[in-house]
């Protein structure tokens, strides 16, 4: 427990903790730390972490909460950690409803990321870990200067996505077997009807020329990398002609690109969880009557929404409500979802009692994508009046362009689905045997933004110390994008 909190935070904490372990809620040890306002912009601007390597980035992150929260645009409730303890900030200036409603929030925050599969290979002492990846990059700025190593940072940041998100769950290069080495494929010459004539008809040169032909064609056929690695940091890592500190540095830009993907991958089951689960505790046991109305006023803030902008936590509170209802009526099986009655599944009820059983199973075996694909259903489609939006060149204007069930989940599973993010690969790091590196775009109908793709080969060359080319289809036809380290081109391909 914490050791800092006042008496009455600490009793309060006491509290909301016994409320959240009787629901059954399980996770590690919480330290909470009261902070000011601006201390808590400054550990929010660090991403929650108060040690992290120096970079301008954080300091303009702090500028833009600092002047939401003066000027009354934004605030702060709650901030929480994944690790082991788990770490938890509250702001000082809070009442204690708010310091009530966020500890809840935190309870669930802190029971997802014990138990959700997605985060069973995070580093769960992180918070230690940024402190050290902060030293290292330190050590290089005294030795090299700030410039070139903020310089080399802001290169790998705008590459940071480019790794394999399922890499921790999914064995993508098969194992080989342990076998015996292969046969060297050998010349053998022309044939030679008598023994002595063979020195004749296959003169030494001959055979040594057709061997190393046989050896240039073998090398030209091998393929490197063998399998294409979506892991483009990696292979950078292993490839890349790096000096040591940038190889460092890539490394861990790395290692916490991995650490914070999860919490991406999430986002919706994560904050519907907490959602859920301090509207539970608030509502069934930690409210007061006095306390209501400051409650009800803040839990919609947290929840509200607004025409064309997606609210995780609403959408992950109604879908897990949603769900919780479901199994309580026994609403899913065949037998249900036969049934084309629309009267008979309105009054649908087997009176199962499974929802709170079914709502940690969820909470334990899904991420966003899954989790929407699985249980958004029609009928909560159109009870939550969910629908696609776009830019009509035609009236000049934003407005709703779909509310078809499936378009509208199909929409939103692209936009979850790598984060909406191209997904790239690479294929070649050898390509036509000059030593430039060829990716791969695996196009799912959507065509690259050209200049983010520029500025990536750019940022990528500089790396690789070589030309860099993409290979991607625009309106359809197959393109191969590249930077020589000067200028950018394009040529066509046939794909």
């Amino acid at each position: 427990m914490a050791k800092d909190l006042p008496p009455h935070l600490q009793d309060l904490r006491e509290e909301i903790e016994g409320y959240a372990r009787g629901f059954g809620l399980d996770f590690f040890d919480v330290v909470f730390e009261v902070l000011s306002y601006d201390e808590i912009n400054m550990v929010a601007a660090y991403g929650g972490f108060p040690n992290r390597y120096p970079h301008w980035r954080f300091g303009m992150e702090y500028e833009q909460l600092a002047k939401g929260y003066e000027y009354g645009l934004s605030k702060i409730y709650e901030m929480v950690i994944n690790n082991n303890p788990t770490y938890a900030y509250l702001l000082e200036a809070n009442a204690d409803v708010d310091q009530k409603l966020v500890m809840a929030h935190v309870f669930g925050h802190g029971d997802f990321f014990k138990n959700n599969f997605m985060f069973q290979h995070t580093h769960r002492k992180m918070m230690d870990e940024m402190a050290n990846h902060a030293t290292r990059v330190r050590r290089h700025i005294d030795r090299l200067g700030v410039e070139e190593v903020e310089g080399f940072i802001d290169r790998c940041l705008s590459l940071e996505n480019l790794i394999d998100y399922h890499s921790p769950f999914i064995q993508r290069k098969p194992k080989t077997r342990e076998e015996l080495p292969a046969e060297e494929p050998q010349v053998r010459g022309l044939k030679a009807d008598r023994e002595y004539m063979r020195g004749f008809i296959n003169p030494k040169e001959y055979l040594e020329a057709e061997q190393k032909k046989l050896d240039d064609e073998k090398q030209r056929q091998k393929r490197f990398p063998e399998h294409p690695e979506r892991d483009v940091l990696l292979f950078l890592l292993d490839h890349a002609p790096l000096e040591r500190w940038e190889h460092d540095v890539l490394s861990l830009m790395r290692d916490e690109a991995y650490y914070f993907a999860p919490q991406g991958q999430t986002k919706i089951m994560n904050e519907g969880w907490a959602s859920f689960w301090h509207s539970t505790i608030m509502t069934q046991k930690a409210l007061r009557d006095s306390e209501i109305i400051d409650y009800a006023d803040h839990h919609s803030g947290t929840l509200g929404t607004r025409p064309g902008v997606l609210n995780p936590y609403k959408l992950g509170i109604e879908l897990y409500r949603d769900i919780e209802d479901r199994w309580n009526k026994g609403r899913f099986g065949k037998e249900y979802d036969e049934c084309d009655d629309l009267k008979t599944r309105r009054a649908w009820d087997r009176k199962l009692g499974l929802g709170r059983q079914k709502l940690f199973e969820v909470r334990r075996h899904y991420n966003d994508v899954t989790f929407i694909d699985e249980f958004l259903t029609a009928e909560f489609a159109m009870e939550q009046k969910l629908f696609t939006y776009g830019w009509s060149e035609k009236r000049n204007q934003w407005e709703i362009l779909e509310r078809e069930f499936r378009k509208v989940k199909d929409k939103l599973l692209h936009q979850l689905t790598n984060f909406g993010q191209p997904i790239i690969e690479v294929v070649d790091g050898n390509f036509e045997n000059r030593g430039e590196l060829l990716l791969a775009h695996r196009h799912d109908g959507t065509d690259l933004k050209l200049d983010h793709a520029r500025e990536t080969l750019q940022n990528l060359a500089s790396l690789w110390r070589r030309p860099v080319n993409v290979v991607t289809r625009i309106d359809g036809k197959g393109v191969i994008l590249s930077f020589d380290g000067r200028e950018h081109s394009e040529r066509k391909v046939d794909l």
